[in-house]
């Protein structure tokens, strides 16, 4: 091992990528009352934000792709939270609505949030949220201007 190689614990990445793996494993159980996978929440939660929306402006909320999101959506209308159809006035656009049974599962579903105020305090999940936010927005310009360092 050479003393110039990179500590793993030195990672902005890896510490955020580790924190969001802790979240999701202590999350697991209260997401397993729900019957839903942390993906299918996130998919609920921007449902139960706004009902009645394309599959690509899921995507584009959750960072997803098309191709990722479909399975979880074809899950989550199996389980009967949501349906799919065609848009009536663009049939290339596919629109997803909450189903009773979907949208009554919100009213049970504050589970990470629960978590995260066991651990943090006052302002903390907030501020902290916002921090991670605003990194994640300069990273996704600095990407679009292909200005990210190659080394």
């Amino acid at each position: 091992m050479t003393h110039d190689a990179p500590n793993l614990d030195e990672f902005l990445c890896f510490a955020i990528h580790s924190t969001a793996r802790a979240i999701n494993r202590a999350a697991k159980p209260l997401l397993d009352e729900l019957g839903l996978t942390y993906p299918q929440y996130l998919v609920m939660v921007v449902l139960w934000a706004e009902d009645d929306q394309t599959v690509g402006q899921i995507g584009e909320k959750l960072f997803l792709e098309s191709s990722t999101l479909t399975p979880l959506l074809k899950r989550l209308e199996q389980a009967g939270y949501v349906r799919r159809a065609r848009d009536a006035a663009d049939e290339r656009l596919v629109r997803v609505r909450l189903t009773e049974t979907g949208r009554a599962l919100g009213h049970r579903s504050d589970c990470t949030s629960k978590l995260l105020r066991k651990v943090l305090q006052g302002n903390e999940v907030r501020e902290l949220r916002d921090r991670v936010v605003s990194l994640r927005e300069r990273v996704r310009a600095a990407e679009r201007d292909d200005a990210l360092p190659t080394d």
